[in-house]
């Protein structure tokens, strides 16, 4: 029972915690020291909880018929595809490229050699981060010298990556042209770099980060020379809110 002389807020308090619960009773009370909800009754949780949510911008059927596309663009704009040299930038170029020598292969019966190309070390902001990159592998199959390079990477943004790979191709010949493919083009340019063939243009905001993703389909202990398809699983590219990482 309540003191008589208790507060009002306090004496209707024991009164609801003494009786027992009801289905009307819909608004519990907090517990000492937490905080009340604020969202809206009409306002989803996603909406209210995750700001830096992420959203699907193309999935593997989308990526798969785009570089396709790009295919029958390289093949058009090269009068001998027998000198294609493809090279892809990791992490996210080397799923593409692989999937871009299946695909021409399949047009011109020709089957490009696929290079893999770090440029950590010819980046011009190595001395404005805090730690230096981990290196990644570099697997060149031959020279470069009379071949018409294809650079592929996955998103390309400010250039600079790009500008870093061209740098690096040249320790291997001199090609006889270099062109570049990437999946998505963001903006944001900072270099007069021309993408030659764009899967797709996405505008963003300087707070969005996009994000290539690609799953490993090759049993263990495949070999590294397997066709490209066998080792390409789904693909997916997603954009995600937030500051970038």
């Amino acid at each position: 029972m309540a003191h008589l002389d208790a507060p009002p807020d306090v004496a209707e308090a024991t009164k609801r915690s003494a009786r027992p619960e009801s289905p009307g009773d819909r608004s519990p009370i907090p517990a000492a020291g937490s905080e009340a909800p604020t969202r809206r009754a009409d306002q989803a949780p996603q909406e209210a909880d995750a700001p830096g949510r992420e959203r699907t911008l193309l999935d593997d059927k989308a990526i798969r018929r785009a570089l396709m596309r790009i295919a029958h663009e390289i093949v058009e704009s090269t009068d001998d595809p027998g000198r294609l040299y493809l090279v892809a930038i990791p992490n996210g170029g080397v799923p593409l490229g692989r999937i871009l020598i299946d695909n021409l292969e399949s047009l011109t019966g020709i089957r490009p050699p696929l290079g893999i190309l770090d440029t950590t070390l010819y980046r011009d902001d190595l001395s404005t981060r805090g730690s230096r990159p981990p290196l990644r592998k570099t697997e060149m199959p031959s020279s470069v010298d009379d071949r018409v390079v294809v650079l592929v990477e996955d998103v390309v943004s400010t250039g600079r990556t790009i500008r870093a790979g061209m740098d690096a191709l040249m320790d291997f010949g001199r090609p006889s042209h270099v062109k570049v493919v990437a999946l998505v083009d963001r903006g944001h340019r900072e270099l007069p770099i021309k993408i030659d063939f764009v899967g797709k243009n996405i505008p963003t905001g300087p707070n969005e980060k996009v994000v290539f993703r690609a799953e490993e389909a090759a049993p263990a202990g495949e070999p590294e020379e397997a066709a490209a398809s066998s080792r390409v699983g789904p693909l997916h590219l997603i954009i995600r809110g937030g500051p970038e990482g």
